[in-house]
């Protein structure tokens, strides 16, 4: 159904998505507790990481270099991007409910391993991997099956607009999602690099993990 250029950059995505659905099958439906859900993750960016690797070949954009001012503009971004973030939590931008990633011990003290994993993961993993998903691929897909032939600036709106609708569904926080899908979105299409919403995506989530850690809200992550 899809080339290997397309499966490099659904079958990551696919993994992660899997990973999520395992989980809430595990929390509502079987009843394993919240401390022990947390060796998912791990295994989430294990798996998610072990996929890129294999694919590693097939991700020409990746080889790019990003311009020193389009870094700069992504850089600024994805600050703008976190805190709308943790602002966006009116009643009508938040979709369902989410009780995050806490990883303290049962004992309530920070269990540094999950930290670190949850926070590498969710800085340098995710951004790769959603990136080469929705920007790379779906965004031209939609355009052109043949997606590698289609330029980030060719690349019509309504197509920004509707990945960057698909995006926002995929988080709780939908609003702040929508606005964050179509920044990412832009920075590809004007800096014709996929590094550019790469380095955006992972500023916004790396500074929000940080401001986690430091507030203790767990919720956000």
């Amino acid at each position: 159904m899809f080339e290997r250029s397309a499966l490099s950059r659904i079958m990551p995505f696919a993994t992660y998505m899997l990973f999520m659905v395992l989980e809430d099958v595990l929390r509502k439906y079987v009843g394993v507790n919240a401390s022990d859900l947390r060796w998912i993750y791990p295994a989430k960016i294990i798996a998610v990481l072990s996929v890129l690797l294999y694919f590693r070949q097939d991700y020409d954009e990746l080889r790019q270099r990003l311009k020193v001012s389009s870094a700069a503009i992504a850089i600024a971004v994805g600050v703008v991007i976190f805190i709308i973030w943790i602002n966006a939590n009116m009643k009508w931008m938040v979709m369902g409910t989410s009780s995050g990633y806490d990883p303290r011990s049962p004992q309530g003290s920070l269990d540094w391993f999950f930290v670190v994993i949850r926070l590498a993961g969710a800085a340098l993993v995710v951004p790769v991997m959603e990136e080469l998903f929705f920007r790379s691929f779906l965004m031209r897909w939609m355009a052109n099956p043949k997606f590698q032939q289609v330029e980030p600036q060719q690349i019509p709106w309504h197509y920004l607009l509707l990945v960057s609708g698909v995006f926002a569904i995929e988080h709780t926080l939908w609003f702040a999602g929508l606005l964050a899908g179509l920044a990412y979105g832009l920075l590809y299409m004007r800096c014709r690099n996929l590094w550019a919403p790469v380095l955006s995506h992972g500023i916004t989530n790396g500074v929000l993990g940080v401001w986690v850690i430091l507030t203790g809200s767990w919720q956000y992550w």
